[in-house]
């Protein structure tokens, strides 16, 4: 080891040496994180391949979904009803298991056991009353149209006039551009009569032939509401993650879903169940035939606008008051306006009080249109897909809205 002293030229070296080596060590480390970014970069695929790998990834995924729809689509009634009796009821369900915890065995038990009783009780609760009514309005159809028809048969003479009377009122009205002859109306009044007699023995005879696929259609529904009841929670956070939309949406659409179920079924299912219940204990008290079946175009004419059950029993009044039943007629046409029409103005703002904002002519033809492309399931999909979409088209707007409004901003402090 030397002792000579460093000289100045070593020591400014040294601590040359010394200034420099953080600098060195900066940058091989620097070097290091551009390789081994290149190398990354160099591992991904181009724009163009990540472009053509996504479009194939949508199109299997849009084959998959389609299949997956066909899967599904001849149970879609079954799943439908079932989802909605399931939001109906969900309250309810709730209330009654609050204080399980599900943390045991025991109460995973009781949690299936309620869910079984709430399947079973709400199929009973449907289809046995459905069963009941089905039955006798089948059979007071068959009786009205006998009725009818031997009316026609025993009476010529006086349809002979009321139909001679209404073809020159006709005639008159129209200056002789309508000019029907009443033979040509007795004839298609016998044609009409004949066929309906004739369609409602062969829907009773397709009614019996198709009990077996009823009953299974009973079957599938008790399963899917005993697995709503039993696993509701799950199975709606299951389908919600595969919807690609924001949270915000996605909580914004489903609440309006539960919304729009809960009040069509208690604003005007239910509604117009009791009014056709009323009109059907007011038409038994009045001896009017076929009371069942008049209570069931009420139902039907409820949803019209304006005019509602008053288009069943406007004319059974005017039928009595005809027949020279004054007062009768008169009282009953009392009784129907008073407990069939108004108790609509009564019932229908306790059940919905605001909660759909939507004019019901927009309902009635929704419930139209509906019945016409989904069939019987349009009474509930026609009204709920307008207001979906309304609300759809709502948030749109407002995220359109606020993404202009923050390129506005942009562009000013720009």
């Amino acid at each position: 080891m030397s002792d000579t002293p460093d000289t100045p030229e070593k020591e400014s070296a040294l601590s040359g040496t010394a200034r420099s080596g953080p600098k060195v060590a900066w940058k091989t480390r620097a070097n290091g994180g551009e390789r081994r970014r290149f190398e990354r970069r160099r591992a991904e695929p181009h724009t163009s391949e990540r472009t053509i790998q996504n479009m194939v990834l949508g199109v299997i995924l849009v084959v998959l979904l389609l299949v997956v729809c066909r899967l599904f689509a001849p149970f879609f009634t079954v799943l439908l009803w079932s989802v909605l009796l399931y939001i109906i009821l969900s309250p309810l369900h709730h209330r009654c298991i609050r204080k399980l915890t599900f943390k045991t065995r025991r109460e995973m038990l009781l949690k299936n056991i309620w869910a079984a009783v709430f399947a079973l009780l709400t199929l009973a609760v449907i289809l046995l009353p459905l069963f009941f009514v089905g039955s006798l309005f089948f059979r007071q159809i068959l009786d009205l149209l006998r009725a009818v028809r031997n009316v026609f048969y025993a009476r010529p003479a006086i349809m002979s006039d009321a139909i001679e009377s209404v073809t020159g009122f006709l005639r008159e009205f129209s200056s002789g551009q309508i000019d029907i002859s009443s033979d040509e109306i007795w004839r298609q009044i016998f044609v009409a009569l004949s066929s309906g007699l004739q369609n409602m023995v062969s829907l009773s005879s397709i009614f019996a032939r198709n009990v077996g696929n009823f009953v299974f259609g009973v079957i599938l529904l008790l399963f899917c509401l005993f697995f709503l009841f039993s696993d509701g929670p799950y199975l709606s956070r299951l389908v919600l993650h595969a919807i690609p939309l924001k949270q915000e949406y996605l909580s914004t659409l489903t609440k309006k879903f539960m919304e729009i179920t809960r009040n069509l079924i208690s604003g005007y299912i239910m509604v117009a169940l009791i009014q056709a219940a009323v009109a059907y204990i007011v038409f038994v008290i009045f001896h009017v035939q076929g009371a069942l079946v008049f209570a069931a175009l009420t139902f039907i004419a409820v949803f019209i606008p304006m005019i509602g059950g008053g288009l069943v029993w406007l004319p059974l009044g005017i039928l009595r008051l005809a027949a020279g039943n004054i007062a009768g007629g008169i009282l009953f046409l009392a009784v129907s306006g008073f407990c069939i029409s108004l108790l609509d103005n009564f019932l229908r703002p306790m059940f919905l009080k605001d909660r759909i904002q939507m004019h019901p002519l927009i309902i009635f033809f929704a419930i139209l249109g509906g019945i016409r492309a989904f069939g019987f399931n349009g009474i509930i999909l026609g009204p709920m897909v307008v207001i979906l979409f309304l609300t759809v088209l709502d948030l749109f707007l407002t995220e359109h809205s606020m993404s202009h409004e923050e390129d506005i901003d942009m562009t000013e402090q720009v």
